[in-house]
């Protein structure tokens, strides 16, 4: 089971850092990746860690202001969110899978779990 949480509501140029947490499984050495949808909208791809922390994968939208990082002690993925803007006001989802190949990391499809998302609102 996958745990996404810290949403919240924040003023445009604010900060969150959203938590997705494992339980039940070690997931180190899995790619983890967040994705988003706001309202009206198909979900995208955010940004994703592939195996161990090797490389980052970030959505050119929030290139220099969010930040992904994996604490494998906590079993924990961080999406660091610095000045939000209001569309970035979505339902984030953390999704994790042990099979990611470095060419799909960005594609929904190669994840085969997911948490149930937490709700990011920017507005002032």
């Amino acid at each position: 089971q996958l745990q996404a949480s810290g949403g919240g509501l924040v003023q445009p140029g604010g900060s969150l850092r959203l938590s997705c947490t494992a339980s039940g499984r070690t997931f180190s050495n899995w790619a983890v990746a967040w994705f988003r949808q706001a309202p009206g909208m198909e979900r995208s791809f955010v940004g994703a860690v592939h195996r161990g922390s090797s490389r980052i994968y970030s959505a050119d939208s929030v290139k220099g202001r969010f930040t992904i990082s994996r604490d494998t002690a906590k079993n924990t993925v961080y999406l660091q969110m610095n000045s939000l803007r209001p569309e970035d006001t979505a339902v984030y989802y953390c999704a994790a899978d042990p099979s990611v190949i470095s060419s799909s990391v960005a594609s929904e499809s190669a994840y085969g779990y997911w948490g149930p998302g937490t709700q990011v609102t920017v507005s002032s």
